[in-house]
């Protein structure tokens, strides 16, 4: 998804979807064991961020990349960076989420989903020589974000239930 016309827009990421835009944006998200990553330009403020399921999927991605797939969304971000005639090395990247969703259970996530999101995109990333900024993963709590594409800050509110206030912080650039 893209903000063609630059209107100001509120957006909200489900599971597997992406979005990139322009200053006015912001684009929230729920995420447990799945990952978030934000790329922003702080000179063009334009920016996106991805809401991934998994680490990657065993067959090769063949035509668009799907997002769900945390390898397929980091191509995805980069042509986007690509399709405004930017470098990747320009932006801001961020990771968020990777929680292991089961501790509080007693399960235990043997595969813990979260830890390997958040690991692939740490070694795709850093194999690209794209440094990550900021990052906020692991713990077994449940995170809120708000990226606001004008500043490049990401809001986070955590919280691990229902009976518990929730606590909130920015990441800034």
């Amino acid at each position: 998804m893209d903000d063609i016309d630059g209107s100001p827009a509120d957006v909200l990421l489900q599971p597997g979807e992406s979005h990139f835009g322009t200053a006015g944006t912001r684009i929230r998200t729920l995420l447990g064991s799945c990952i978030a990553i934000t790329m922003w330009n702080p000179v063009r403020r334009i920016g996106g961020m991805t809401h991934c399921l998994l680490h990657g999927r065993a067959v090769e991605c063949i035509g668009e990349p799907d997002c769900r797939f945390v390898d397929e969304s980091t191509l995805w971000l980069l042509r986007e960076a690509a399709r405004r005639e930017t470098d990747p090395a320009e932006y801001e990247f961020k990771l968020f989420g990777g929680g292991d969703m089961y501790q509080r259970l007693g399960l235990g996530n043997r595969n813990h989903v979260g830890k390997r999101n958040s690991a692939t995109a740490e070694l795709l990333l850093g194999n690209l020589g794209l440094p990550i900024t900021a990052h906020d993963v692991g713990g077994a709590v449940y995170r809120a974000l708000v990226f606001d594409i004008a500043t490049g800050a990401v809001w986070v509110r955590y919280g691990d239930d229902v009976a518990t206030p929730a606590r909130e912080e920015c990441i800034r650039p």
